[in-house]
């Protein structure tokens, strides 16, 4: 029998491994690593972009996993506050207003990166970044709801009147001040995402065909895009194109999908069918996990090494087993592993069919075929997941990536604002880069960071000390 959740700890975890992937894939040693370390389209040893190089790397898979994650807590964190009664006003106010902050988190921090402040080797970039962290911090956490309200509002109001003065201060290398266009691209993205993201889905929450039919829409805009005419004129257009742009849009192909998935976890929780028992054996999970693990590692290998159709056929069996695996389900966890399989193999299937649309998958510029691939991809992880933590459950296994998938941006900012200042002013980082010259070495380093990281993010999440962001 399986107890409610009040938290989708998979999600959770997913989000969590998307961030913690995302943190490795930039601290792993540059040039020396095979081209599967890196983006598909910046391969070593010189880096250089090169848009026209098809393929999927594992890093190309980092950021839509962290997309299609925050569409699918679109629901789950919209679904509470209109159960609160909160009218649509108030929630869409509420939607604006996570937009505002992650738009503001990703122009202050662009201001506050050490390369930004100053590519070349200087305590004070050090000292302003590591400041940074802090100032960010204070400005972004959520402090115990135990504490005076006077008290958590000074603190906010006192950190942002210092980062304003801080910005205002610091000079650039072009020799120019504070500029809104400098930000974050991610983070802007992300801002625009969990804007249209959750509006979209408040507006189609009880029509989930209508939002996926959406897509088509979006798919004829984007086509007509490339043609003369006022849709293209439209599509390059932006009242403030330092914030929003239409061609930001095109990421929704994940959000949706992402948002659908939230729709299916959402009822599974909300389901009172709970005394039902699994009638899966336990091999039956098993051999599901190692499925998805498969399907993963597949696409991963065949689409980076170019067997295009090769990898389709072995994907279309890899998927045939599992339908097989996942028939007839009984309980509420079952239905819901069932019912995000098909979704999955939905959004593959049209990913692999667009694969050879646009010269073949990648990420920058983004083909439709690495909307839907990677989509799909990301169903399979959450797949596993789910059945790791709702079935076995083995939740301890995972604790670090549930708590990085609650307080994400605070390890997306970890790194560059606080772990290395921190080596270079204590001199440290020398002697990691001497030792790391090697391959392995140079991998083991960025795992090394990366875990220091995690464990950081987990001990202020474990306090209870969240970035509203």
């Amino acid at each position: 029998m399986i107890a409610p959740s009040k938290r989708a700890y998979a999600l959770d975890a997913l989000r969590g491994f998307a961030i913690l992937a995302m943190v490795l894939s930039g601290t792993i040693a540059y040039k020396i690593l095979p081209a599967w370390m890196y983006h598909a389209q910046v391969p070593p040893p010189d880096h250089v972009f090169n848009p026209k190089l098809p393929g999927l790397t594992w890093v190309d898979l980092v950021f839509p996993i962290f997309l299609f994650s925050m569409g699918a807590a679109i629901p789950l964190a919209l679904s509470r506050r209109l159960a609160k009664g909160w009218p649509k006003i108030r929630v869409i106010l509420s939607i604006l207003k996570r937009g505002f902050l992650l738009g503001a988190f990703a122009i202050i921090l662009q201001h506050l990166r050490p390369q930004v402040i100053n590519p070349n080797p200087s305590t004070q970039k050090w000292q302003i970044a590591l400041l940074g962290f802090f100032l960010l911090f204070f400005m972004f956490v959520r402090p115990p709801a135990s504490w005076k309200a006077w008290i958590r509002n000074a603190i906010t109001l006192s950190a942002w009147i210092a980062a304003i003065f801080l910005l205002a201060k610091i000079q650039y290398p072009d020799k120019s001040g504070f500029s809104v266009s400098r930000s974050d691209i991610i983070l802007i993205v992300l801002a625009n995402m969990a804007v249209f993201g959750a509006i979209i889905w408040l507006f189609t929450r009880q029509n989930i065909f209508l939002r996926v039919g959406l897509l088509g829409l979006l798919f004829a805009i984007q086509l007509s895009s490339t043609a003369d005419g006022w849709v293209a004129q439209l599509w390059s257009y932006s009242p403030a194109p330092w914030i929003f742009k239409f061609a930001y849009l095109k990421y929704l192909f994940i959000v949706i999908p992402g948002t659908v998935a939230g729709d299916l976890i959402l009822e599974s929780m909300q389901t009172t069918e709970y005394e039902q028992k699994e009638s899966w054996k336990t091999w039956r999970f098993d051999t599901i996990v190692l499925l998805m693990l498969a399907l993963n590692l597949t696409l991963l290998v065949g689409l980076q090494s170019r067997l295009v159709l090769q990898t389709t056929l072995a994907t279309a069996i890899l998927c045939s087993i599992g339908w097989f695996l996942f028939k007839h389900p009984t309980s509420a966890t079952e239905r819901l592993l069932n019912r995000l399989y098909s979704w999955g193999i939905l959004w593959l299937a049209i990913g692999l069919v667009f694969e050879p649309y646009e010269g073949g998958i990648k990420k920058d510029p983004s083909t439709m075929s690495y909307y839907f691939v990677t989509t799909g991809m990301s169903i399979f992880i959450l797949i596993a997941f789910t059945i790791i933590f709702d079935i076995f459950p083995k939740k301890y296994w995972l604790n670090l990536l549930i708590d990085n998938g609650q307080n994400p941006m605070i390890g997306y900012v970890g790194f560059a604002n606080l772990l290395w200042p921190i080596l270079a002013l204590t001199g440290w980082e020398e002697s990691i880069i001497k030792y790391t010259q090697t391959p392995v070495m140079g991998f083991m380093k960025g795992v090394g960071y990366t875990l220091v990281i995690a464990l950081v993010v987990s001990g202020f999440t474990r306090l209870k000390l969240f970035w509203r962001t």
